[in-house]
């Protein structure tokens, strides 16, 4: 029985070691949330979680068909749209920046996140994430 108790020991300690390196690995891939942090540092700096924002959402496309695309469906949620193509030194694809005043929430802005990053994927592009006037790049840089 004692060789049974030794067994069923080292099973225990194997058990645990592979739980710790799951859950060890679980952390560090989860990732930084970005609107998570945006809307942090917007109230750090004392924004006001009940009034709206100018917020400005930004996407990289492939051509002018997919501005095009992307900006009439944008357009029906009363999104403000103007796109341009980048420097041709930058590359061919074009760049689209679309407006709306919202609140900020972090449940929020994850959802249009993920709902815009859907939107660029399937015309070929990819979102590129937003920022407001009321958060300053040097502050995220600091956190």
């Amino acid at each position: 029985m004692s060789v049974m108790n030794v067994l069923l020991v080292l099973a225990g300690a194997i058990a645990a070691y592979r739980i710790v390196i799951i859950v060890r690995k679980a952390r560090s891939d989860q990732p930084d949330d970005w609107d998570e942090r945006l809307v942090k540092n917007l109230r750090a700096q004392g924004g006001d979680p009940f009034s709206p924002y100018e917020v400005d959402f930004f996407f990289d496309l492939p051509d002018a068909a997919a501005c095009q695309q992307v900006s009439a469906a944008l357009q029906v949620e009363a999104y403000s749209v103007d796109y341009r193509q980048l420097e041709p030194d930058l590359g061919v694809s074009y760049t689209l920046h679309a407006r709306k005043q919202i609140r900020v929430s972090v449940p929020d802005m994850q959802g249009l996140t993920r709902s815009f990053r859907a939107l660029a994927a399937q015309h070929g592009g990819r979102y590129d994430g937003w920022v407001t006037a009321g958060i300053s790049r040097e502050a995220l840089k600091r956190k």
